[in-house]
């Protein structure tokens, strides 16, 4: 999969996309069948098919999308087209009285869930997200933050 063109390919690209912005929409019509190999349909408006056939020709002299982004995206149409829906991540519940413990920038940081929140440091808290937001100064997901999100949906931050 190519990735960079030659700087005279680059130019002569650039150049064949800006004129996209002269053609009249019949011109475009047929400048698309050429890129696309079939007639537009007469809904697609001026800026779409501008922007359709650059996409096609930056497509072809960079090259397309990796296979494995082709492949998701044909699972998600096929999951969308048969009325399924990708599935959510689950998320953990820690029931009152649990203890979780999250160790953040050398310090381990203890939270009691409540029946009506959760308890850190002596002070009730609506939320894990309110604690998690104490402890680093930035917001973040509660239940990310103390690991109730399952592992393979973890990707930010090195949570387990």
């Amino acid at each position: 999969m190519k990735r960079r063109a030659p700087a005279m390919a680059r130019e002569a690209l650039a150049a064949e996309i800006a004129g996209l912005s002269k053609l009249g929409i019949d011109e475009l019509r047929e400048r698309w069948k050429a890129v696309y190999g079939k007639t537009p349909s007469w809904e697609l408006g001026r800026s779409f098919l501008t922007r359709a056939i650059a996409h096609r020709l930056q497509e072809r002299a960079y090259g397309g999308l990796k296979p494995s982004t082709r492949r998701l995206l044909v699972r998600f149409g096929e999951e969308t087209a048969s009325g399924r829906s990708p599935k959510k991540p689950q998320n953990r519940k820690a029931q009152s009285g649990a203890i979780l413990v999250r160790e953040w920038q050398g310090n381990a940081h203890r939270v009691t869930m409540l029946d009506d929140g959760v308890s850190f440091n002596g002070k009730r808290y609506g939320s894990l997200s309110e604690v998690a937001r104490e402890i680093t100064g930035s917001r973040w997901s509660g239940p990310r933050f103390f690991g109730l999100r399952l592992p393979a949906m973890e990707t930010n931050h090195g949570t387990p």
